[in-house]
This record gives structure tokens, C-alpha cells and sequence, in this order.
């Protein structure tokens, strides 16, 4: 099919399905009003349908893409309103090195995007503290719509920061929106938000949403909180956005985001929804209230998520934008330097990079930068995308904004010993525990890549065979093992430093930071010094305590490759590589065939096993020595691991220890 007819069918396919999809109760019925909220979260900084890394169009991401939608849904119902989670001025190469920096004094492009677009109000969500306040002070003033948040205050006089919610009337019916950001930002941004106080979003939506039905007499009150559905941190529940709706069930609809993640249920009597991040879906939620003579009435409500990649952008909001936009394309054509060869090597399995199972000469590039600017004895830093790479040739900033996604800041920090082995056992946390059979090396699905963090300026093992806390084995600093004791400076972003004062592993204030240069330009300002960079990679770590070397293991690593077998990721998508691919569960699961296991001579156990007598079987007691598979024992005594397995009443046949008896029956 014609990739232009594809996309107009799928256009009209997608009208179809925003007119006919929502079920509406009791359509004739006299005096019902049907209200559409439309929500968008996590747009990061996306206007154009556009990837400034890679310098082509994509099908699901921006504000152009929205803009399309945004208009279809107001044509079918006037009765709209457009709101935005937050997430939204950071993000991109438009957004973060440009407007937000170098361009600060004009008018940011994302809000007046917007303003075109017609919001009717915006959260804030943590990155927009990335830039310090003074940014938000200037959006505020610059927005057409009301930036809220109810849980932020001045700690001077316990003012609000900005407006806790706002209401708009339409059809008759007055609607309070209430607006929430996790109260986790001084984790990630501490320095920037010294002066401010974050409520726990529940007890501030409790407060405001009294002062909505007692003061303003709002007739329904909708909520959005730049926050997931079950938070991050606070046991108590503070940045949930389910305990908000636990303790507040007046909330009709619930706007959440931050996740990423798509949501569309309900929970209690709230219909909650979110969006995937960059503008790929849009929330919409429908309201069906009527007067019942006392106040309206919500008698019916619905979420789904919308899929922008099904329309066409809008290509007036483009026109409109177009000048941000083409002055990002001419900052980034802008040749800062060249590599002589790749910085990350290929992967040896799909979906496993290899920056994430050892040392590579992009991680090296940006540890040496940091240990370059701050004097620091160690540096810290992980890959925010796994499979980020400065590629052989001509560096642009956008090679630049690959390899680091984020516009953290440079600290340098004093930690002894002690801390820094926390820290490193807190980051080799990311690595799930090896067990006999495993062929490849998984992650824990619990912790995203960027939380991970290489060490440079040491030199460490990370033994996997042991459990999380204490893997990092034979640590050195120039030649001496490290001592709890011993003091070094360490160089970390500031996002770091915020998570590991949060955590307590830590405990200094920086003594240089790079505010307000981004580590971006540190890393851009290294390679144009430099014209031409080659690959340089010190192997100062490594993985051990894992025996990947299993006959199977090729053909499993090739069957991965052809796409046979199929890594798994977390449920959200963003995790990767969640589980470490093990012989025998790929043999119990059927995923091996029969006849490859017999031409690498491993037997499969018979139907219907023959019973063996006493009398007939004697047996040899064999000591588990480390390193030891049960499969390599029953290799050497010509069985089967699962006849030893079956002799021996293994609960768990994958799973034996050093100086555990294995009885080997032999037959007379």
C-alpha cells in the first residue's frame, strides 16, 4: 500500500473511532451535557514530529501531532477542555540548549505552542525545576493559561509557588482543576529548590479540593498530578497519585503521568488515565453529567488513550513554530569534531548493549570529561539510552545530546571510603543475581539504565553471583585496596548528588559545580579542543561470578539474534532485558528443540522413566566443588541433569552449592 494512502486511511479510520468509540447514555435525553477532557503529559520539549538526534520525522511524537487530534475532538464536541500534565518545557535540543540557555531572554517556543493550541491550564511536573525557578517564574508570566500546582510553597512565608488550581466554566457547569507535582524534586534538584517546601500531594489535594466545593462552588473537580499511579519513594503514599484519589473520591477524572506509562482505568469512582511521554497519545476523558435539580450530576464517564501516530501533524501549528525550529536544525549542523571509529561496540546479543555488561570507550569519554573539569580523584556517570554512541565521522551536537539526554550540571563532592563503596553496591544493584545455566547477564527490572553508573579513576569487580550489597570485590585507587576510612572528591551530575543525599549514602554539599553549564557543553567543549577523538577504554571493571559458557549457549545467543527467543522487558517498557536467558528453563519452557539437545548430546529424560531397585543401582557421593553445574556433573558420570535432579529430590536443580553432596546412581 501507497505510504500516503496508508496514513490518510488511518487518519479517517482514527475520526471513526473518536466519533463512534465513546458509548453516550441516553443520547435524546433532555438536559445531559457531555463534557471531553483532552490530556497530554511528558511532552518533553516536543513541538515538530521531529528527532533532532536523529534528524528525521517520526510518526509519534510532538505537539503538531496533538494539535491534530486536538482540533478533531473540538469539532466533534465544543465542550472541551485541553489540559497538559507537565514534563513539558525540557527535553530536546530546541528546548534545552537553546531556549532554556543560550536563548533564555525569548519567549519559550513550548508555551507558545501552546498558547496557539488553546490550553486551558498546565502542572508543573520535576523537570521543569531543571533549570532553576527563575525559568518557571518566566513561563508563568509568558502562558495564556493558568501553571499550577498545589503542593509547592515558599518556605519563607508558605505562599503558594503558583496557582493551586483554577476554574473554568463551560456549558453551564463550573470545574475545578486541581493541580499536583511529586514532592520528590528535591531528590533530583535540591540546590535549585532550597526555597521551596513540597506537601505530600494527598494532604494539599484535601485542603484545596474543601476550598473548591466551600469557596468557589465548583459543580465536579478534575485533577492532574504530574506523578504515577502508585509513586516512587514515600511509603506513606505522598507521591501517589492513588492515595490522592483514596483520600479524595469527589475527583471525577485524574490526569497522572511522570511514569511514561499508559493508563486508562478506573480506580474507586475516578476514571484515571495517562500517556505514553513525547506526545505519542493523548488522555480523553468524557463526562456525562445532568441536572438533577439539586447541582449537576456525573452520570456516566469514560478514559481512553488516543494514538497520535494515526494522524497527520498539524501543519499549522508547524507554520506557526517554524522559526524554533529551523533555528535548532542550523545549531546543529554546526560540525563540532570528528571519531576516528565507533565509541560503542556492536552488541554481541540483540537487546543486550554492551555499554550496560562492561567498560566502553563512550562511558570513558564522558567519566574523563568530568574527572578533566573537576580535579576529581573518581568519576561516576551512567548511559541514559544503552545503546548511546558517537559514531565514526562528523560530531554534531546532536552525537552530543545522545550520548547524554539530560541537561544535568557538574558537581564534585568529598566521600570517604565507605560511602563510595554504598554507592557503587547501590549501582551494581542494577545487575539480577546469576544462577547455574544462565547465558546471559539480566537486570534488575526494578531499576532503570540511567540509575546505573560506571566508575572511573578505580578499578572493581561486580560479582553477580552474589547477592545485591555486597558484589564489589577487589576495589583499588592506584594500586591500594580502598578503606572505609580513605577520603577522595568524586564527580557526579546534579541529579546524582540529590539521590544519593535522598538516600543517605552521601552526606556533602558540592564543593564546584558547573551551574549553569550543562555537562552537555563540558562534553562538546572537550571534543572541539580536541578536533578529532579516537576510542580510549581502560577495562578498569568488570563482571565475574558468572559461568556463561554452556554448549547451548551459542545456538541460544543465535536464536535471540533471528528473533526465536525473545528477551523479556518490563511491562512499562522500560526496562529492558529483565530476566537472564537460562538453559534449563529455555529446555523445560520447549523453546530448545529435541533434536538440538540430542546433537550437543544432552539427553532428554525419557517418558515414562524405568523404576531402578536398590538393588540394582549403586551410587557415588560427589562433593559440589564452585563453579560446579549440575549438567557438567552429570556430563562427567554419563547422565542426565535431570535423572541427577530427579535421584537427588532437587527442589530447584539450577540451583546448587559448594560442598553439597550429589548422590550418582550407576547402574550394576
Amino acid at each position: 500500500m501507497n505510504s500516503k494512502v496508508g496514513k490518510l486511511l488511518g487518519f479517517l479510520l482514527s475520526i471513526v473511532l473518536i466519533l463512534t468509540i465513546i458509548y453516550v447514555p441516553a443520547s435524546g435525553e433532555e438536559g445531559l451535557v457531555h463534557l471531553t477532557i483532552l490530556g497530554t503529559t511528558d511532552i518533553h520539549g516536543n513541538i515538530y514530529n521531529w528527532s533532532y538526534e536523529d534528524g528525521a520525522e517520526v510518526d509519534d511524537r510532538g505537539l503538531a501531532k496533538i494539535y491534530s487530534v486536538v482540533k478533531a475532538v473540538r469539532e466533534e464536541n465544543p465542550n472541551t477542555i485541553l489540559l497538559d500534565n507537565g514534563d513539558t518545557i525540557q527535553g530536546t535540543i530546541l528546548t534545552d540548549d537553546l531556549y532554556n540557555t543560550e536563548l533564555i531572554d525569548e519567549p519559550h517556543p513550548v508555551i507558545d505552542a501552546m498558547n496557539f493550541m488553546g490550553y486551558d491550564a498546565m502542572t508543573l511536573g520535576n523537570h521543569e525545576f531543571n533549570f532553576g525557578t527563575d525559568l518557571i517564574d518566566k513561563i508563568v508570566e509568558e502562558a495564556n493559561f493558568p501553571i499550577l500546582s498545589a503542593n509547592i510553597y515558599y518556605k519563607e512565608d508558605g505562599s503558594n509557588f503558583v496557582q493551586p488550581y483554577t476554574v473554568k466554566e463551560v456549558a453551564g457547569i463550573k470545574i475545578g482543576i486541581l493541580g499536583l507535582t511529586t514532592p520528590n524534586i528535591p531528590r533530583w534538584d535540591g540546590p535549585k529548590v532550597t526555597h521551596l517546601d513540597f506537601e505530600p500531594m494527598y494532604v494539599a489535594a484535601e485542603k484545596y479540593i474543601k476550598e473548591l466545593k466551600e469557596k468557589e462552588e465548583v459543580d465536579i473537580i478534575i485533577a492532574t498530578a504530574h506523578a504515577g499511579v502508585e509513586g516512587e519513594y514515600d511509603a506513606g503514599g505522598g507521591d501517589s497519585a492513588r492515595k490522592v484519589i483514596e483520600t479524595n473520591p469527589e475527583i471525577v477524572a485524574f490526569l497522572v503521568g511522570h511514569d511514561h506509562a499508559s493508563v486508562a482505568e478506573t480506580i474507586g469512582n475516578t476514571v484515571v488515565g495517562g500517556a505514553r511521554d513525547t506526545g505519542a497519545q493523548l488522555v480523553r476523558f468524557d463526562l456525562y453529567l445532568k441536572n438533577n435539580g439539586e447541582g449537576w450530576e456525573v452520570v456516566d464517564k469514560s478514559v481512553q488513550l488516543i494514538d497520535v501516530s494515526l494522524y497527520q501533524p498539524s501543519e499549522e501549528l508547524k507554520e506557526y513554530t517554524r522559526a524554533y525550529h529551523e533555528r535548532t536544525l542550523e545549531f546543529l549542523k554546526e560540525v563540532i569534531g570528528y571519531a576516528s571509529e565507533d565509541f560503542h561496540p556492536a552488541p554481541e546479543i540483540k537487546g543486550i548493549p554492551e555499554g550496560l555488561i562492561r567498560d566502553t570507550a563512550v562511558m570513558d569519554l564522558i567519566n574523563n570529561v568530568q574527572l578533566e573539569h573537576t580535579g576529581a580523584d573518581i568519576s561516576a556517570a551512567a548511559l541514559f539510552t544503552p545503546t548511546s554512541n558517537i559514531r565514526a565521522g562528523e560530531i554534531t551536537y546532536s552525537s552530543i545530546f545522545d550520548i547524554y539526554k539530560y541537561p544535568n550540571t557538574l558537581v564534585a563532592v568529598e566521600v570517604t571510603g565507605k560511602q563510595l563503596k554504598d554507592y557503587m553496591e547501590w549501582s551494581a544493584a542494577y545487575y539480577n543475581t546469576y544462577k547455574p545455566g544462565d547465558v546471559t547477564i539480566g537486570f534488575n527490572p526494578n531499576i532503570r539504565p540511567y540509575n546505573y553508573d560506571m566508575f572511573q579513576g578505580v578499578e572493581y569487580k561486580i560479582d553477580i553471583s552474589k547477592p545485591a550489597g555486597e558484589r564489589i570485590v577487589d576495589l583499588t585507587f592506584k594500586g591500594q585496596p580502598v578503606k572505609d576510612d580513605d577520603v577522595f572528591t568524586l564527580a557526579i551530575n546534579n541529579y546524582r548528588h540529590s539521590v544519593l543525599m535522598s538516600l543517605g549514602i552521601i552526606d556533602q554539599e558540592p564543593y564546584y559545580n558547573s551551574d549553569p553549564v550543562s555537562l552537555r557543553s563540558l562534553i562538546a567543549a572537550h571534543i572541539r579542543e580536541r578536533g578529532t577523538i579516537v576510542p580510549e577504554v581502560d577495562n578498569n571493571w568488570e563482571i565475574i561470578g558468572a559461568d556463561l559458557d554452556h554448549p547451548l549457549r551459542d545456538y541460544i545467543v543465535q536464536e535471540i539474534n533471528n528473533g526465536n527467543i525473545i528477551l523479556p522487558t518490563s511491562e512499562d517498557g522500560r526496562s529492558i532485558n529483565i530476566k537472564a536467558m537460562n538453559v534449563y528453563e529455555l529446555i523445560e519452557e520447549g523453546l530448545i528443540p529435541e533434536e538440538v539437545l540430542k546433537e550437543y548430546a544432552i539427553e532428554v529424560p525419557a517418558e515414562e522413566p524405568v523404576e531402578e531397585t536398590a538393588e540394582e543401582v549403586k551410587e557415588i557421593v560427589y562433593i559440589v566443588k564452585p563453579g560446579d553445574v549440575l549438567w557438567k556433573i552429570a556430563k562427567r558420570f554419563g547422565t542426565t541433569w535431570q535423572r541427577l535432579a530427579e535421584y537427588n529430590k532437587l527442589k530447584n536443580p539450577h540451583l546448587i552449592f559448594p560442598n553439597q553432596k550429589i548422590l550418582i546412581p550407576v547402574a550394576n
